[in-house]
């Protein structure tokens, strides 16, 4: 009887770790829902933005603007955006392995690098790896366009002031709730900006500016910078919650499992005990016949 209790206690366990990864998997794919769409309307606006600033910028001489800059990569500075909780299968291990790889591989070619963490999980994990600074975290449950904000008025100045030579960006792509890809993208010096392969010869337009171009280009690539720093937040946050209803899901299933074979071995086991039981009784009433 002690061991079908101690089955049943397993039973119990599961029947609540099923209900807490149930109701998991259901809030993540309600903020899935909000986060896909934000991402999904930005893409377009984030892709048309770089397409202008390109059309701009080969318009204009390349050293006009010191966000231009190309110095020897001496310093190096990583914005390496992760979630700030967990439960999310994957997500955080693949972004911070690919992550190490990238400052290995720069720290191996004598590069000083710093690393700017956002996001709980990473800071946490690579923190012990590299010198951090300006590390956010808790930044996931609300945020909008003025933390992007907030973190370009971090580097903008500091690669100004030659404080560093290049900026790297470091996040998950989102492709679908199974797939979410690292990438690392050069935000300085511009990686693309003013050159003629970046720009689709067929959608090549000449605009009329208002004011100058270079005028423009001054207000237009801080402006980059923010853009592609908020796209890197929506497609983090889209990958993170996608990525966590996914597991909960799976972890759903895997307790329904395991439900299931704890239930047939209870009932054996009690099938078990009643044939025991049952025995005993004949035992007991062939000695008194016999008596």
């Amino acid at each position: 009887m002690a061991a079908l209790k101690d089955i049943k206690r397993q039973i119990e366990g599961v029947h609540k770790t099923k209900q807490i990864t149930s109701a998991m998997n259901m809030v993540a794919a309600s903020k899935f829902r909000t986060a896909q769409m934000r991402m999904d309307n930005y893409r377009p606006y984030a892709g048309k933005f770089m397409e202008v600033l390109n059309s701009l910028a080969l318009r204009v001489d390349a050293t006009s603007h010191p966000l231009l800059a190309v110095r020897p990569p001496k310093k190096l500075r990583v914005i390496c955006m992760s979630s700030d909780r967990g439960l999310c299968g994957g997500f955080n291990t693949n972004l911070i392995k690919a992550t190490e790889r990238f400052l290995k591989e720069k720290q191996g070619e004598g590069k000083d690098v710093t690393l700017i963490p956002v996001g709980r999980k990473g800071r946490d994990y690579l923190r012990k790896k590299t010198k951090t600074i300006n590390d956010r975290v808790d930044v996931f449950r609300k945020f909008d366009m003025g933390l992007a904000v907030e973190i370009s008025n971090d580097i903008i100045p500091s690669f100004l002031k030659e404080e560093y030579d290049e900026l790297y960006l470091v996040y998950n792509e989102f492709k679908n709730v199974s797939i979410h890809r690292p990438v690392v993208v050069r935000l300085f010096p511009l990686p693309s900006i003013g050159q003629e392969e970046a720009v689709d010869p067929e959608k090549r337009i000449d605009y009329i500016y208002e004011p100058s171009d270079e005028v423009l280009l001054e207000r237009i690539l801080p402006m980059y910078v923010r853009v592609l720093i908020y796209r890197a937040l929506l497609e983090t946050y889209a990958g993170e919650n996608g990525a966590r209803m996914a597991a909960m899901d799976n972890a759903t299933r895997n307790c329904e499992e395991l439900i299931g074979s704890l239930s047939l071995k209870y009932n054996k086991a009690r099938q078990g005990a009643i044939t025991a039981e049952l025995m005993d009784i004949v035992g007991g009433t062939e000695a008194l016949a016999k008596g």
